[in-house]
């Protein structure tokens, strides 16, 4: 079932995959070099300490200190409504009703092929120098929604609160299917280049946040596989590719739901009145929305 809004209604960010994230290294596997020291390349019985018929950079513990890891990647493209709040009546571990603010943010997610990988055209000589798109029928999303309040330094999950869903769909004028951030990972998300294709629908909420919200952003995991990792382990710091979105609401803790939450970092002629804003998301420029490794 199709959901149209007029122009405007719905902000929509496009994929924004990275010819540089199909690829990790040149890095050391030291978890093969640890595990089998018997790989050490062993002179004793030449003469030049060096191999007789390859070069010693192609024995295997020198093989493995210079691997390069390649994968391919996907982006799908994501559209939001603007975040709002409403007050519901949540169910409590005791079976009874309690009454509290909800932040939430509808959205849609479209797979819009164009996948990248990278490509051999020798398979007999496996030299990638070039990149290749490709696409599927479709895709599924594993979403995660990060609130993160900038003035306390907090972090909210997005939470699954089924009472919620039903009353968003219909104050939003979703008539299409509404699926919050686990289910919606059991749809498959269709290739589409219609730019009137309806997508699939989300919702996010998340509960108990600071009441003197101001400036804060959301990330939006599960857009992409691409990541980062120094090295290998389970030490190794992995951060995951999101799609971050800056926000801003004025207004105080009263009459939270008459606040409007504006897309986006606040713009000001004064240079010292902007570079406060900007120190409040960390930015050096103003954007609205970045694409980050967390």
């Amino acid at each position: 079932m199709q959901t149209e809004f007029a122009p405007g209604v719905v902000t929509a960010i496009p994929p924004a995959p990275d010819p540089k994230e199909t690829f990790d290294g040149p890095l050391t596997l030291k978890s093969i070099i640890n595990s089998h020291p018997e790989i050490a390349w062993q002179s004793d019985n030449h003469p030049n300490g060096e191999p007789h018929f390859e070069p010693r950079s192609r024995t295997l513990e020198e093989m493995a200190k210079q691997v390069i890891l390649r994968r391919e990647i996907f982006c799908f493209e994501f559209s939001f409504k603007p975040l709002r709040q409403m007050y519901l009546d949540l169910p409590r571990p005791d079976g009874r009703l309690q009454r509290k603010l909800v932040h939430y943010m509808v959205y849609r997610v479209r797979y819009r092929g164009g996948d990248l990988r990278p490509a051999v055209d020798d398979p007999d000589n496996p030299i990638y120098q070039r990149i290749e798109s490709v696409s599927y029928s479709s895709r599924r999303f594993f979403p995660m929604l990060v609130l993160r309040d900038h003035e306390s330094d907090r972090s909210y999950v997005d939470q699954i609160l089924p009472v919620a869903r039903d009353r968003i769909a219909i104050r939003e004028q979703i008539t299409a299917p509404l699926h919050n951030s686990v289910d919606i990972s059991t749809v498959k998300i269709p290739r589409t280049s219609d730019e009137s294709a309806p997508g699939v629908w989300g919702v996010a909420t998340w509960v108990d946040v600071e009441p003197g919200l101001d400036f804060f952003s959301i990330d939006v995991f599960g857009l992409t596989n691409a990541f980062e990792q120094d090295g290998e382990g389970e030490d190794a710091p992995y951060r995951r590719k999101a799609l971050t979105l800056n926000f801003y609401r004025p207004g105080d803790r009263m009459n939270q739901t008459e606040d409007r939450v504006r897309f986006g970092v606040p713009a000001y002629s004064d240079p010292e009145e902007q570079k406060y804003m900007l120190d409040q998301y960390g930015l050096e420029q103003r954007l609205d929305y970045t694409w980050t490794f967390r």
